[in-house]
């Protein structure tokens, strides 16, 4: 599977069956070439037209599944969730 493949596909909470959102970006140890996290963008602010403020950032470990469609995880929504760092 490539990368460009993983922002095809669909985070969902396994918790709480919440849809998180879309793979928007992929972190990743540039030393053993192992993926760290998904980042998934978190809420939209007024309706997308100021862009985003949050992110989940998913560590591979808690992924329990990937589907030809979705993407299933399970982690707590408040420890995912984080502040981005806007230039």
């Amino acid at each position: 599977m490539r990368i460009c493949e993983l922002r095809q596909k669909e985070v969902i909470n396994q918790c709480n069956c919440k849809r998180l959102g879309f793979v928007c970006d992929v972190e990743f140890d540039i030393c053993d070439g192992r993926i760290i996290a998904l980042i998934v963008p978190g809420m939209a602010k007024f309706g997308g037209f100021f862009g985003r403020d949050t992110e989940y950032i998913i560590p591979y470990c808690k992924i329990c599944q990937i589907g030809e469609e979705i993407i299933l995880v399970n982690v707590k929504e408040e420890d995912v969730l984080k502040k981005c760092n806007l230039l």
